[in-house]
């Protein structure tokens, strides 16, 4: 049985050209004549242009007379700036802010009364509405059963109030 796909038609590729006996040479078949002559006459003129720069004794030099030889000097000025000045630092600007503190005292509660802070047993000598009073008296931060301590103070319910 034989191959379908092997065969004299069946080939993706076109067919090469065939040559004519008596036509010309295509393009590229010239180019493999004229390029090795082009670079064979190069290197030829090289070594001749490289033999014919020897000298002989009968060349004579190209200036017999001594001449006089010309000097350039040049003459530079420096001159000296003066050092940047530094800037002067900005004056110090100072603010001040005054606070208010507030203290409220109130009354003991009864025995066996019960406590108007909220339950946490701290003493009731002394009030403070926020922890902004409590920072100014410089009593932060409060724990648990101290003067002072009151629930509305500890946001996180864990015994310290005005702690940040």
């Amino acid at each position: 049985m034989t191959n379908p796909y092997t065969g004299p038609h069946n080939s993706p590729y076109p067919a090469p050209p065939v040559p004519q006996p008596g036509g010309p040479a295509p393009r590229w078949a010239r180019k493999r004549y004229v390029l090795p002559a082009l670079g064979l006459a190069l290197f030829i003129g090289i070594g001749m242009g490289a033999s014919g720069g020897e000298s002989t004794d009968d060349a004579k030099p190209a200036s017999a007379a001594p001449r006089p030889t010309v000097t350039v000097t040049a003459t530079t000025t420096a001159t000296a700036t003066p050092p940047a000045r530094e800037p002067e630092p900005a004056p110090t600007v100072t603010a001040t802010k005054t606070v208010k503190v507030t203290t409220t005292v109130t009354a003991q509660p009864a025995a066996g009364g019960g406590s108007d802070d909220g339950g946490s047993g701290g003493g009731g000598d002394v009030y403070y509405g926020n922890c902004s009073e409590v920072r100014a008296a410089g009593a932060a931060p409060i724990h648990r059963g101290e003067p002072g301590y009151a629930s509305h103070l500890d946001r996180d319910n864990d015994g310290v109030a005005c702690d940040t």
